[in-house]
């Protein structure tokens, strides 16, 4: 039988751990790379929202799809758990594929 604290917090652990994976960088690989991400377009960063909490602008960035970019405009996020700069997503060629890496935090 379980621990009472796993059986409380365990559910929650797992699905809060799937939730910060699902912000990970993660890898697609295609036979060559596509044209590259079109140009990032200018944005307008707001002010940030009122919040307890110390927020970072996380800017817009291109994200590939398999089949082409999709803009993901910026937002503001809670600073915690993130690094403090900002890569945005790139191909790198590994032997004959080509591989694309989100945009993520460093």
């Amino acid at each position: 039988m379980r621990p009472v604290w796993f059986r409380c917090l365990g559910l929650p652990m797992l699905a809060g751990g799937l939730l910060l994976l699902a912000d990970c960088a993660i890898s697609v690989p295609v036979a060559g790379p596509p044209n590259p991400a079109p140009p990032i377009p200018d944005e307008i960063v707001p002010k940030p929202p009122v919040s307890e909490q110390p927020l970072i602008w996380q800017p817009g960035h291109w994200d590939w799809m398999g089949d082409g970019y999709a803009w993901r405009e910026g937002r503001w996020e809670r600073r915690a758990g993130h690094g403090t700069e900002w890569q945005d997503g790139y191909w790198v060629q590994e032997g004959m594929a080509w591989r694309w890496v989100p945009a993520h935090w460093l």
